[in-house]
């Protein structure tokens, strides 16, 4: 099973392109993803992720993302490689996105460093109540 949700804030714009043989929209963005815990010197770490969109969630999120929004991403990890112009392979990581929700609104002009929301602060459970078996209909 490969299957990645993260909740980040985006380190640049999305970067929107189109693939020249099919015209089909892919849009690549990079976010950063806080570590749940502390290392010894008591900072919080961050992880960098690739992300790629593709189709009309692409063209969505070139539209109405900006640096340093919030969003979830829910995907799949790829692996590739590729050969640079001198001969070199070099590897790449990154996270297809399924689906990339938008945490934050706003103009995407709009300056988002001082949010009401931190990464931090954010807790995808607040508001869960839990069901009983018993509740469930089927």
């Amino acid at each position: 099973m490969n299957i990645v949700v993260l909740i980040g804030r985006l380190t640049r714009d999305p970067e929107l392109r189109f693939l020249p043989d099919s015209g089909r929209p892919v849009t690549t963005f990079n976010i950063a993803v806080d570590r749940p815990f502390t290392n010894k010197q008591g900072q919080r770490e961050t992880d960098f992720f690739k992300i790629v969109v593709w189709g009309r969630q692409a063209e969505n999120c070139a539209n109405y993302l900006a640096k340093g929004r919030l969003v979830g991403v829910h995907g799949r990890i790829q692996n590739r490689s590729y050969e640079t112009p001198q001969g070199e392979r070099r590897y790449v990581t990154e996270i297809v996105a399924d689906r990339v929700q938008f945490l934050e609104w706003g103009d995407k002009r709009q300056d988002t460093s001082n949010t009401d929301m931190p990464v931090d602060d954010f807790n995808p459970t607040d508001g869960f109540q839990p069901v009983d078996d018993d509740e469930i209909p089927f």
